[in-house]
């Protein structure tokens, strides 16, 4: 039973003041973030209906790759999210995206069910890349707000928020076939309106809020990241079993009963935590005079932080303009490593151009492989319900990688200054293993090759960010964020559109010539056989290595960097901000954590 507060109040007033704690506090933001990121990684699911655009519309795989690779660029092009994030609320911010992920998967779905006429290529490409783009502002709007909120937790932020990016191809698949059963043009529409639905939802919910230390912040992630494993584990039992029994619809809706179970599951966590914040709040209140004692330091003690901290944070902004020069001017001068990088300092480092350059062979050529995994499967004769078996397990390990790079490079950084860009290295070292498995088509090869690719492009996606968000700060991490997701497009234009494509297309065309046939006009072209992708693969093998060389010259320059106290910054802010919400407390005022107010 809560105790009561001033003025008395009986069960209904501590259950109210409970419900306002819970919708008010970090987080319920968290586990809102959670739900959003679920649906969000839609851009992962093209396998699955990319055949229906093919067909539909009469594509040849160069085409259907300009295609992905427009999704790829609007998903992860979203510099224009971030410098909105960087002067609106996020609640903006995830509107916007809304809009735009309904819009675009909308058209799509009308044009793959011939509710209009047939587009042209490139309105069908700026329709996908609309769609996708939303991703970007999903990301941005509820991602990097997270990270701000808990920036001594950020490879833990980082690797849950991304896991459950990874897990929205498997539980998207599990939803759409309780809800349409086989139909994937169907699943199209949902994409379309199940992200956008969600973003309004939480609107509000995701802001900005006070830093300040949670004792238990570190279990809290734990207890979300057991509850999002036993939601991958049931999720890869479900695929295994439904690739060896057949469904009907009405146990697939049993099994997506209980996907969704799973992703609500961790509001009981935020439940429990905020009602020990609420108890924790309350006994302060009736031991003020304990209160005190605790939280005022002696004289000494003040002093020896440094002054800026103990300064208003409206002073400190209005003496910094004044005496910050033109960001024109200090873009060549960076400050040290882990300090606040402008954007343009940050862009125009080595640091960042080595991590580009990493990404564009790493991230590029997973997703080469993601994104053709069908017809990889059709091409090596693998029989349909194995394709989509390899898409869930690359949603599945997806999920893994994230999870595991982010919260394995937090302990490994935290417990023996294991740096994260080496982490990085070995992560695109492995993922040519799966590419050469592709290449020389072992047998029954695609299943590790879907585990090993769909791991490794997972785990570089919070290691990237954690290493952007510690190199260049979080000022305009908004910004920086997107800009280094942006390397991804560029890898996959070069290594999917025109390589893996191109090299696709002749092969199919040979195969026709030999049988002296012509391809019809609107015909899509098909390839048969190991020759389809082997040469592709072994390029994007060779690339990926030369990205995993590339990372380590960024091991070697930030060696020195990652042996330091990286966030020592960040306990100092926050000891600022406990005490000022002490001093608050003091004075009676209401605290900024309980109404809500950031």
């Amino acid at each position: 039973m809560l105790v009561s507060g001033p003025g008395g109040g009986g069960g209904w007033s501590n259950t109210k003041t409970l419900a306002l704690q819970v919708l008010y506090g970090r987080w319920f933001m968290m586990f809102a973030s959670l739900l959003i990121m679920s649906a969000a990684g839609a851009t992962y699911m093209f396998g699955l209906y990319s055949g229906d655009i093919k067909d539909v519309l009469g594509y040849d795989q160069s085409t259907l790759n300009l295609l992905s690779f427009f999704k790829d660029l609007g998903s992860n092009v979203g510099v224009l999210s971030g410098l909105i994030n960087e002067v609106t609320p996020p609640w903006v911010v995830l509107s916007v995206g809304g809009v735009l992920n309904f819009f675009g998967y909308f058209m799509i779905w009308m044009a793959v069910t011939k509710r209009i006429a047939r587009p042209q290529v490139w309105q069908m490409c700026l329709y996908i890349c609309i769609g996708a783009n939303s991703q970007s502002f999903a990301n941005t709007g509820s991602l990097v707000t997270c990270v701000k909120n808990f920036p001594e937790s950020r490879g833990a932020v980082l690797g849950i928020l991304k896991g459950y990016v990874g897990l929205s191809g498997a539980i998207f698949t599990q939803l759409y076939s309780a809800f349409y059963y086989n139909d994937t043009k169907a699943l199209i529409l949902l994409i379309g309106w199940l992200p956008a639905a969600i973003s309004f939802v939480f609107l509000r919910i995701i802001r900005i809020m006070k830093v300040i230390r949670h004792p238990n912040e570190v279990k809290v992630f734990y207890n979300m990241l057991y509850i999002s494993l036993g939601l991958a584990g049931f999720l890869m039992v479900m695929i295994i079993i439904q690739k060896n029994v057949h469904f009907t619809q009405g146990e697939y809706g049993a099994s997506a009963t209980m996907v969704i179970f799973l992703l609500v599951l961790p509001l009981a966590v935020v439940i429990i935590e905020e009602f020990k914040i609420l108890e924790g709040k309350k006994l302060e209140l009736n031991g003020s005079s304990d209160l005190k004692i605790v939280t005022e330091k002696p004289k000494s003690e003040e002093e020896s932080v440094p002054s800026d901290m103990s300064r208003p944070r409206e002073a400190l902004a209005t003496t910094t303009t004044e005496t910050e020069p033109s960001c024109w001017k200090t873009m060549f001068r960076p400050p040290d490593r882990g300090e606040d990088y402008t954007i343009l300092q940050a862009l125009f480092s080595i640091d960042m151009l080595i991590l580009f350059i990493a990404c564009i062979c790493g991230v590029g050529g997973t997703l080469t492989a993601i994104d053709n995994l069908g017809q990889i499967g059709a091409s090596l004769g693998y029989p349909k319900q194995s394709i989509s078996t390899f898409v869930s397990l690359v949603s599945i390990w997806n999920y893994l990688g994230r999870v595991v790079s982010g919260f394995g490079s937090e302990i490994l950084l935290k417990r023996y200054k294991f740096p994260r860009p080496l982490m990085l290295t070995l992560t695109l070292l492995l993922s040519c293993v799966g590419h050469l498995l592709v290449a020389f088509n072992v047998k029954n090869g695609l299943y590790l090759a879907s585990v090993i690719i769909g791991f490794c492009f997972g785990a570089q996606w919070p290691l990237l960010f954690a290493i952007i968000s510690e190199l260049f700060g979080l000022k305009y991490y908004s910004t920086l964020y997107n800009f280094g997701s942006s390397a991804s497009p560029v890898g996959l234009y070069l290594l999917n559109v025109r390589l893996t494509g191109h090299v696709y297309d002749k092969e199919a065309k040979k195969q026709l010539a030999a049988k002296g046939l012509v391809r019809q006009a609107g015909k899509q072209l098909t390839c048969v056989g190991g020759e389809c992708f082997k040469l592709s693969f072994i390029i994007i093998a060779a690339a990926t290595l030369f990205g995993t060389f590339v990372s380590l010259i960024l091991v070697m320059r930030t060696r020195k960097f990652y042996q330091s106290d990286i966030y020592k910054k960040f306990r100092q802010e926050t000891e600022a901000a406990e005490r000022e919400m002490a001093t608050v407390d003091q004075n009676g005022a209401k605290p900024l954590e309980t109404n809500g107010r950031s």
